[in-house]
């Protein structure tokens, strides 16, 4: 039974209390219960205690689904890019590589397996909300109406195209931006400042890279 086309994911990151919330009730999901689909990042960590969920934005055009050699990551009729399937899945990360918003993560220890985010297919098919939603506090993770979100939300709008570079890619996922913002996508690329050797190495991401 496909999504109920009224019914739409909105974030908003500005609104992450990291709480955590989200992550523990997605590890409760009925489809993989005991593993969270959904990661919470630190914006910043050394400046600022700011985090953001991630999850699945599920492009139109899915880019780990393109790279998948094994072709073991589907998209719904109704936008749902699905977690890979287990009998086809060989663990080669070119999913979690490729994916712009760096959302797909292979399970190494135990069973060598890509698990992401499927928008709790099994309770959003039949109109209930993804299990994150379900629990956010602070409704930085909202699953419901264009209308409902227009009235909690006067101040934002949803917007689903994000710019990397000369690539433009459209989400089935909104995040919510303010209204005084002109711009009809958001460019990461454009967002992403560059970074001296000293940042990279107070992240450890200097380190990770000549390994």
């Amino acid at each position: 039974m496909p999504i109920p086309v009224e019914l739409e994911f909105f974030m908003d990151p500005n609104r992450c209390i990291g709480c955590e919330a989200c992550v523990q009730a997605c590890s409760e999901c009925d489809t993989h219960k005991g593993t969270a689909m959904i990661h919470l990042e630190y914006t910043d960590r050394p400046n600022s205690p700011q985090t953001a969920p991630v999850i699945c934005m599920h492009c139109d055009s899915p880019t780990c689904a393109e790279v998948c050699p094994a072709d073991a990551i589907r998209k719904t009729e109704d936008g749902v890019v699905q977690s890979a399937k287990k009998e086809r899945c060989i663990g080669c990360n070119n999913c979690g590589l490729a994916c712009p918003f760096g959302v797909p993560k292979v399970e190494v220890i135990g069973i060598e397996l890509m698990m992401k985010c499927d928008m709790c297919y099994d309770r959003t098919s039949e109109g209930k909300k993804p299990m994150c939603a379900s629990v956010c506090p602070s409704q930085c993770l909202y699953f419901g109406t264009r209308e409902e979100i227009a009235v909690l939300r006067p101040n934002s709008r949803p917007i689903s195209q994000f710019q990397f570079g000369n690539q433009i890619i459209n989400t089935k996922v909104n995040m919510l931006v303010p209204v005084s913002d002109p711009d009809s996508l958001l460019n990461v690329t454009a967002h992403l400042g560059p970074q001296s050797m000293d940042d990279m190495m107070m992240e450890g991401l200097y380190e990770e890279a000549v390994l």
